[in-house]
């Protein structure tokens, strides 16, 4: 019986917690504010206390929900004011200007040189003498702009002309061939199996993932590694 009670608690939690999570929206832990964080923090210790609390489970349920309704209507405000939005997520900090390092205001954001310097390694730069600025972002990211001399070219630069980039077709995914994916690139059935052969393949079975770009070539991952 007390089985039983955990196991509907249990599968309870989950739903309300699912339909919390949806309605509050999905986020990555990198994109929540301080405030999601701590939200998405009780709420998952209050669903873990309405799987075991086998007495009186109406009350962390309850709970539950009112965080959810708090968090969402925060969210709302949060959209329609920027005071409320700077007030809850934060502003953004400007850690370096003009290729100059603020201390205090590495200091406001609680970050030391080595933590930067690890960011900026992550980001690609080594050297904090390529960076013009740096901004630390509400969500505890680091944006790095390069300085001019330091910026990848790009073809505007060059001023050479490039065709639009389009998504590749998965044509055949774990195997199987995706008819309407073959069809959306332009391709058929016989173009495949006469690609397949030339790289090697005796059928579809034996690809993993194969795709179509939009030039037209098609790029293939074999089912099994050495292939």
């Amino acid at each position: 019986m007390v089985l039983l009670q955990i196991l509907i608690s249990s599968v309870v939690s989950l739903v309300i917690l699912f339909i919390l999570t949806k309605i509050m929206g999905n986020k990555q832990i990198s994109q929540l504010s301080m405030f999601d964080y701590i939200i998405g923090i009780t709420i998952g210790s209050i669903a873990a206390e309405l799987a075991t609390d086998l007495e009186d489970p109406v009350q962390p349920a309850t709970a539950m929900i009112i965080y959810g309704i708090v968090a969402v209507l925060i969210s709302y405000i949060s959209t329609k004011s920027n005071k409320a939005r700077a007030f809850f997520a934060g502003k953004p900090i400007i850690l370096m200007t003009n290729g100059r390092l603020s201390k205090a205001k590495m200091k406001k954001a609680r970050l030391d040189v080595n933590e930067l310097l690890a960011m900026a390694r992550i980001a690609g730069f080594y050297d904090l003498s390529q960076i013009e600025t740096a901004i630390f972002e509400q969500n505890g990211n680091v944006s790095f702009l390069p300085k001019s001399l330091y910026r990848p070219a790009t073809p505007d630069d060059m001023k050479l002309p490039v065709k639009k980039e389009t998504l590749p077709f998965n044509v055949i995914v774990d195997g199987k061939v995706m008819e309407r994916e073959l069809s959306l690139a332009g391709k058929d059935p016989q173009w495949l199996r006469e690609q397949l052969r030339q790289m090697g393949y005796k059928n579809p079975e034996e690809v993993f993932l194969a795709s179509v770009s939009q030039a037209g070539k098609l790029s293939c991952f074999a089912m099994k590694e050495g292939k």
